[in-house]
Order: structure tokens, then sequence, then C-alpha cells
């Protein structure tokens, strides 16, 4: 059946219940979608069996009443999350061949919901960059061009660049994500997509191969606001098996859902307005204030004063939190290992690190293992965890004079590959408008809200209070309803 792939999330849900058509047939749809999409370089495994599976399991519930919430939905998976039996290597070589006999927590949580598995996604290696080019599998390409005739091939953001780039090119109607400091929100944003980055908590990281553990999130990546929340609803739980797991309920975002935000305030931060940010991003984002405004809210400027010290904190705790993480990959119990000939134990583990890790990677090891050191520690991460304190007092100050706020969600629309890629720091500068709310633990959602100049999309942010989803899901719909956004990238894949 033609079509079945332009469904979200909700379309199939609910084309499934009035039997307009099977969860098989959207199965072998999505499969043969992925299949007809190698140029992107999205999917690095694909599971049409396990898809296959799911669906024929979906239409059996759906005939008898049973099914779960996402009975015949087939999802992309980012390869960070764990997938029993199925290789999960965070794209680095250093992870080569590793198939887990366990499942992530957040994974079964959806397929125990009735949600097939179309493959795995692309990403940055350990979600490390802002653009899909640190892969070991090689670098996703964005679905989008430029209106220009250059017909460049553009980032598709990172690091869930393969979860972004498969849902904006309808490979599959919803992915998964991760986001540490932005890698959700980010390329969302590029592709034209909705992503949403839960409060620190909400979704176990149980099973999820961890970068910055006080950072590491896990989100869901879908076409608009409803699927989103969706989503969020069956990939959230307590787990007792992780320890930073909240311990609250799950609330029905969708029942809830609500654009109008009559008595709602909406912040604007002064300090989010940086440097030669395009004219075309500070013009989107008046004209979403004017659109919250037309759903009732009521605009008021307020001030994140330590703003700028968020991206050098970041870049000290997470690569710190990173240089501890990844010393367990050392050749030893799985993973890739190198063993010089009559070489000694410490000889080992250096060839298989130096072989299995990338550049990026091996560059925030190595700063993370420096700002942890001895005469370093406190000069430098006690420090920037003294910063992170006060970016989160930031945010409890200005929710005394707002309920959400507005901002814009990354400083550009989507680079060239190859751009940015010897310029570190303009790379890590994509994640500028994104790390605060990291930092903070605070629920963030990105959606798109036009096009630029060059016919690429821009976002525009939602941040919340803490457990107040529902809060940043709402104000998300009310930019969606206003912006009117449909455009797709023309296909050339």
């Amino acid at each position: 059946m033609s079509g079945l792939t332009d469904l979200g999330v909700a379309d199939i849900r609910d084309g499934l219940r009035t039997k307009e058509f099977s969860a098989r047939e959207v199965a072998e749809a999505f499969n043969a979608a992925v299949d007809g999409a190698d140029a992107l370089n999205a999917f690095i495994v694909k599971t049409p069996e396990k898809a296959l599976e799911a669906a024929e399991a979906a239409d059996k519930v759906l005939a008898d009443g049973t099914a779960g919430p996402l009975a015949g939905v087939p999802l992309g998976i980012k390869d960070l999350f764990c997938t029993r039996d199925v290789p999960s290597t965070a794209c680095s070589d250093i992870l080569t061949d590793f198939t887990p006999p366990y499942e992530s927590t957040v994974t079964a949580n959806l397929f125990g919901a009735g949600a097939g598995m179309l493959g795995k996604l692309n990403m940055d290696q350990f979600a490390m960059g802002s653009s899909n080019e640190t892969s070991a599998r090689g670098n996703v390409t964005s679905p989008w061009r430029r209106n220009d005739g250059g017909n460049a091939p553009l980032s598709p953001g990172g690091s869930s660049g393969g979860s972004s780039a498969a849902v904006a090119a309808h490979l599959c109607p919803a992915a998964t994500g991760t986001d540490t400091g932005g890698s959700i929100r980010q390329p969302a944003a590029f592709t034209g997509i909705t992503g949403m980055k839960p409060t620190y908590g909400r979704c176990s990281r149980w099973g999820i191969i961890a970068f910055a553990s006080s950072l590491d999130q896990a989100g869901p990546m879908a076409r608009s606001v409803k699927d989103s929340a969706i989503l969020l609803e069956s990939m959230a739980s307590f787990d007792p098996k992780d320890s930073t797991s909240l311990d609250e309920p799950v609330p029905h975002w969708e029942g809830a859902l609500n654009a109008d935000l009559k008595g709602k305030k909406i912040g604007i931060p002064s300090e989010y307005r940086v440097d030669n940010m395009p004219g075309e991003i500070d013009t989107l984002w008046q004209q979403g204030a004017e659109w919250l405004k037309d759903a009732g809210a009521e605009i008021v400027d307020v001030s994140l004063p330590h703003t700028k010290y968020a991206l050098p904190a970041y870049y000290i705790i997470a690569p710190a939190e990173a240089s501890a993480n990844l010393s367990r990959y050392d050749g030893v119990r799985y993973g890739l290992r190198e063993t010089p000939d009559n070489g000694s134990l410490a000889e080992m583990y250096a060839a298989t690190r130096a072989a299995g890790f990338g550049d990026e990677v091996k560059k925030r090891i190595m700063i993370g293992t420096y700002v942890l050191s001895v005469g370093h520690y406190d000069a430098y991460y006690t420090q920037a965890q003294k910063v992170r304190t006060l970016i989160a007092q930031d945010f409890e100050k200005a929710w005394d004079q707002c309920d959400v706020l507005l901002t814009p969600t990354a400083p550009s629309a989507a680079f060239a590959l190859g751009d940015l890629s010897d310029d570190p720091l303009a790379m890590y500068l994509n994640d500028v408008f994104a790390v605060p709310a990291s930092l903070a633990g605070l629920p963030a959602i990105a959606v798109p809200g036009g096009l630029d100049g060059q016919g690429l999309p821009l976002g525009l942010q939602v941040v919340g209070k803490a457990l107040d989803e529902q809060g940043v899901f709402d104000v998300g719909l009310a930019l969606e309803e206003r912006s009117g956004f449909t455009a797709r990238a023309e296909k050339w894949w």
C-alpha cells in the first residue's frame, strides 16, 4: 500500500485500530524504504525480520483487542542502545562485533508496548560529535539539500544524526535518540523534525552505552509533538537498575496535550542573543514569541546570567565523565583486542584503545583525564561543577517569572559535511543553546519553525521546569500548530 511511510506514530496506531491497513503492510513498506536509502547511511544494521516478527504479533493482538500502545509501529533505534542479539557498537571500532545478550530498559519498554525494530541507526562515535562525522561507520548524509544549486551534502546534526535523517527521510515514523548536550535537539532542528529531551532520570540509562553519566538522557525523535509524547510515554519508567532513575509516575502526556496557553508566561532569556547569530534565526525567534502570544501566553524577558559559562563547563564535565566511563574498554572482557607480539598488558591496553577509538573520542578522553588529574581536579572539574550549580540556580530563579523558556535550538541551519571538521570550537558552538538545559537536567523540545533563505529547516526550543514535560509539549504544540511546518526534503537518494 502506497503512502504508509508518510504516516507518523499516531496515524499508524489509529489506522491499525480502524483496520485501514495491517501491521505487516506497515512493516513491509518501511523495510522497503530503509532498503532504498543506503545513500544516506542512516541505518548501519537492518533488522527487517524483527520488524516483520513484531508486525505479525501486532496483527494478532490487534485482532483480539489486547494490543499495546505501540503495536504495529516500527522504529529506528540509535546504536547507543543495547539490543539483545543485535550488534550494538556506539559506532566505534572498539565495540566491533559486540552483540549484547540483554536489552536496554528503554528498548525493552518500547518493544513491550508492541513496537518493532527496523534496525540500528548511525551516530557520532560514543555520541561525541555535533555532525555525525565521527562515526566509525561513515558519516550520515542529511536528506535535505540547499536550494542554491550547489547540492553540497549536509550534516544531519549529531550525535543522533542517523535518527534525525531516518525520521526526516520517512524511513521510520520515529526513532530513539540520546541527548547529552543537545544531541536530540540540534539534529532535530537541522532536519525539520521534533526532538524531545525529557527531565534527567525520566528514562532509564540502563543498557545505554555511556558517554557522560550525569548528562545522558534518552528521548524520542519524531515528526510531531503528539508523536513525541506518545513515544515518551512508553520510553519513560522508573528502573531500579539505574540509580539516577526517577521514581515518578509517567503521565499521559498525549491525552493532556493543550495548545491553549492562556495564563502561561513565556520567558525570553537575553543571554541567548549571541554574537553573529544569523538574522533569520533571530527573526524566527521573534516570530515564535508572536505565535505564543497568539496562543494566549504572556511574553516576559528573563536573565540567565551564567549562560556564557555553560559551554566551557560542559566541555570539562562531559569529557571527565567520558574518560571514566570509557576506561572499561581495555580489550579484556569484550570488544576489540589488539595484542602486540610479546607485549605487556599495558601495551595491549594502549594498542587496543589506539586502534579502537576515533580521534574525537581520544581527544575527549585526554581532556577528561587531564581535568581529573592531581593538581587540576580542583582548578577545572570542581570549578565546572560549581558553575553547573549556578546555571541550575539561574533556571530556578527564572521560574519565578515564567513557566517555560523560548529560545533558538541551534545557532545556524545545517552546515555542509566537512565545513567545520577542522574547527572544533565552531563545531562545539553548535550546542550553545542546548547545553544549559542539559547541565540543569531540564526537559526541552526542539520544534521546526520554518526554513531559511536556502530552504533548510530552522528550529525553536522550549525549555521547562523539571518534570514538566507536559508544559513543554503544550508550548511545542502551540508553536507547531501556528508555524504550519510541513516542508520535507525533496528525495534525491
